[in-house]
Formats: C-alpha cells, sequence, structure tokens
C-alpha cells in the first residue's frame, strides 16, 4: 500500500474531504441563523437573540478561518494528486471553481464588515442587511463547488475526440442533470446539521442547569430550524433516489444490494450480505419501497447490479452509509417533532432531561449522517472520477511521494482537530452569556 500512488491518493483525498466536509458544512448553515437571530432580536428588541447572532458570528469567524486552510489544501491535492483528471476537465470546470473562490471572498468582505460594525449604526436594521450576503456568499459557495460534484457524476457539456475533450460549454457543464438534486440536498443537510450543532450547545448549557432564558431561546429557534430543516432533506432525499434511478442506476442498486431487475422491488435496510451467494441475513425489507423511492409507483421496475459489468461496480459497502444516512435523517427528524409537540402542548415539558440529552445526541449524529452522505456520493461513484469518462486508477499521481504528503497532512489535521475546538471552548468559556448580558448592554 506505501508503495500505491493510487491507494495513497484516495487515502489523502478522502482524509482531507472527510475532514473539510465538517468546517464546509457549519461555514453554509450557520450563517443563516446568525442572520434570523439578528432580526428577530431588532424586531422584538430581545437582547437575547442579539446576543446569540454575536456569539454564533464570533464561533462561525474561527470555523471560517480553518475551513481556508482546508479548502486551500483541497485545491492543491487536485493538481498534485489527480493530475491526469485536471489536465483533462480542468478547462471545464475552471468556472465553478473560479466562481466559489470569488464566493468565499464576498462572504468574507461582508463578514468582516459585519463583525467591527455592531452598534455603528442608529438604525439596526441596516447592520443586519450586512448578514444577507454572507448567507449569500457561503451557499454560493456550497453551490458551485457542487457544481463541480454533481458534474463528476453526470458529465456534461464537451466532445470527446482522439481522447481530448472538445467543444467545451462551462454552463452547460455547471448544470447537468445531478445539480438540482445535489445543490438541494446539500443546503438542507448543511442547514439542519448546523441546526443540530447550535442546538445541541444550548441544550448541554440546559442539561447542566444553565435555565438563563437567552440558552432557552437559542433551543427554541434552533429546534424550529432543526424540524424544518429535516423535513426538507427528507423530501430532497427521495428526490436523490429518483435521480439515482434514471441517472446513475448502479449506484443505487449498489446501495441497496438490488441484484435483479424486477418490479415490486423491496427496500432493504441493514442485513449482512454474502457476496458469493449473493443473498442478504437479518436484513429489514420493506415491500414496494425502492419502486416506489425510484419511480413513485410499486410496481415499477428498479434495474440491478446483474445488468452491468462486475467491474463496473460500486463497492458494495455503501449499502451501510445508506442506511446510516437513512436512520440518522429519521432520529433527527422525530426529535425535532418531539420538542415541537412538548414546546406547544403544555402538559408536557420540551426542557424534559431526556429530550436534552438527545438533542445533544443529535448533533454528532449529523455530522455523522454528513459524513456517510458524502462517502455514500463518492465511493458510489467508483471506479470512475468521471463517470463513463475517466477512471480513478488513470488519474492519479505517479509520485513516489504521496505517503510523505499523507503522513505530514494527517498530523496537520489531527492538530487543527485538537485546536480548534480547544480555542472555540476558551473563547466562550471565558466570558459566558450570562455575564455578556450583564455587562454589556446590547443598543437597539
Amino acid at each position: 500500500m506505501i508503495d500505491d500512488p493510487v491507494t495513497l491518493s484516495r487515502l489523502l483525498t478522502f482524509i482531507t474531504l472527510g475532514f473539510h466536509i465538517i468546517l464546509a458544512t457549519v461555514g453554509v448553515g450557520i450563517p443563516i441563523f446568525i442572520s434570523i437571530a439578528e432580526f428577530i432580536g431588532i424586531k422584538k428588541k430581545d437582547h437575547h437573540y442579539i446576543l446569540l447572532a454575536k456569539r454564533w458570528a464570533r464561533g462561525y469567524t474561527i470555523l471560517v478561518a480553518v475551513g481556508v486552510v482546508t479548502g486551500t489544501i483541497i485545491g492543491f491535492q487536485l493538481s498534485l494528486l489527480w493530475p491526469t483528471f485536471m489536465q483533462a476537465a480542468g478547462k471545464i470546470i475552471a468556472l465553478p471553481l473560479f466562481m466559489e473562490t470569488f464566493a468565499f471572498f464576498f462572504e468574507a468582505i461582508f463578514l468582516g464588515i459585519y463583525l467591527y460594525t455592531w452598534n455603528r449604526f442608529k438604525k439596526p436594521i441596516y447592520h443586519w442587511l450586512l448578514s444577507i450576503p454572507i448567507v449569500i456568499g457561503s451557499s454560493a459557495s456550497a453551490f458551485f463547488i457542487t457544481t463541480v460534484n454533481a458534474f463528476m457524476n453526470t458529465p456534461n457539456g464537451f466532445d470527446v475526440e482522439n481522447g481530448v475533450f472538445t467543444n467545451i460549454q462551462p454552463l452547460v457543464a455547471m448544470f447537468n442533470a445531478s445539480m438540482p438534486s445535489k445543490m438541494s440536498h446539500v443546503l438542507t443537510t448543511a442547514y439542519l446539521t448546523s441546526a443540530f450543532i447550535l442546538a445541541a450547545i444550548a441544550a448541554f448549557h440546559l442539561l447542566r442547569n444553565k435555565s438563563h432564558q437567552y440558552y432557552k431561546k437559542a433551543l427554541h429557534l434552533t429546534m424550529i430550524g432543526c424540524f424544518v430543516f429535516s423535513i426538507a432533506t427528507m423530501i430532497n432525499g427521495d428526490i436523490s433516489g429518483k435521480f439515482l434511478a434514471k441517472y446513475q442506476p448502479e449506484k443505487l442498486a449498489a446501495a441497496e444490494w438490488h441484484f435483479e431487475t424486477e418490479e415490486n422491488a423491496t427496500l432493504l435496510l441493514g442485513g449482512i450480505l454474502d457476496p458469493d451467494e449473493r443473498e442478504v441475513k437479518f436484513g429489514i425489507e420493506i415491500p414496494y419501497a425502492l419502486s416506489i423511492l425510484a419511480f413513485n409507483r410499486p410496481s415499477a421496475e428498479v434495474i440491478g447490479l446483474n445488468e452491468f459489468p462486475e467491474e463496473l461496480w460500486p463497492p458494495l459497502y455503501i449499502h451501510y452509509f445508506f442506511n446510516i444516512m437513512i436512520f440518522i435523517g429519521m432520529f433527527l427528524a422525530a426529535v425535532s417533532f418531539i420538542y415541537l409537540v412538548f414546546y406547544y402542548f403544555n402538559r408536557f415539558n420540551s426542557l424534559n432531561r431526556w429530550l436534552l440529552r438527545a438533542i445533544v445526541i443529535g448533533a454528532p449524529l449529523a455530522i455523522l449522517s454528513i459524513e456517510a452522505g458524502w462517502i455514500m456520493t463518492e465511493v458510489g461513484r467508483q471506479p470512475w472520477i468521471l463517470r463513463g469518462f475517466l477512471m480513478v486508477e488513470d488519474t492519479a499521481t505517479t509520485s513516489n511521494h504521496v505517503f510523505a504528503m499523507l503522513v505530514l497532512f494527517s498530523l496537520l489535521y489531527i492538530s487543527l482537530a485538537i485546536l480548534l475546538p480547544t480555542i472555540l471552548i476558551r473563547l466562550f468559556k471565558k466570558k459566558d452569556a450570562e455575564k455578556e448580558l450583564e455587562e454589556h448592554h446590547v443598543i437597539l
């Protein structure tokens, strides 16, 4: 393995993206809650919501700074580890990569202005307006980079002549078949994950018997977001299933261990696969559900893996990552729904300690779901790096120095993984919300 640049390149890319995707997710999701909190605070003249926006913005700034480091590394690694891919497709994806950088700088400029202009306007609503470009910039950044990933799954916008990509149409490549479903899914899951992280922070403080209204309002605002975006994520998951059935049937079949093309297809949850006999033990089968997921009809025919050459099958273990997404998504939706039911019906206690613990658990589970979804998406495209055109093994570097890069970058990520939470904890532990409310009267 140490001598195999293809395996090492895949492993280093996996580690880099696996670390970066957490920062990228919260980088996209948190700004919308900062903006909502400040807007509510201004309209209600409520100091708690204003402080929520302030404190979330401080933490967000640190996350963005670390995200810049890992995002820059990804840009370098694309060229260093996958030179043949970049040589062949670089001209096609150059536009969205440039626009992603532009969107980030757009966001960063307004983030700096936003942070340093608190209480500088006679009308606070003008300061809130500065949050809108931050939300737009962060979401636009996700949009442009997601179009690159979507292009790798459903390539379009070029011709191939003698093995060379010609007649390149960058906009056609960007707005490819998988872009709408991927884009909507990326945004809703980012908002959902960020909402649960923020909710878990509030729930954690409430579990420590900090009953200040600040934490209760933070919990309620974010749990509304959790419920809204959990429903949106479930809808987008259904849309993604239909996209896979039409454009990447081999990925859907691998995710469901669906080998034979058949009507009335069964959805499989869990289980252990015997790869030789292609039989599943201990799985939960839901009749007709796969046909409904794929085509909205119980009798619809779903293509099986046996229709494709076995050497082009995605790794069958993506089934487990697909299941992780489903189970965690159901858990997050259930927890947020139960919270809202408890909150709006007086006979229940929305601050029940078991419910608060479930909310705290929801944050790491949401992050795990993001990782599982990314693995399912990327590994499910294998053995292609550009589906139908370029194989992974044909586009990796042949350098003998990838192992050294793997060690160095792994040490960097371990260091960042230790430093980031340490800095955030110290930042907010130094002055908690109660003290800040007492010491600083927010001017509205």
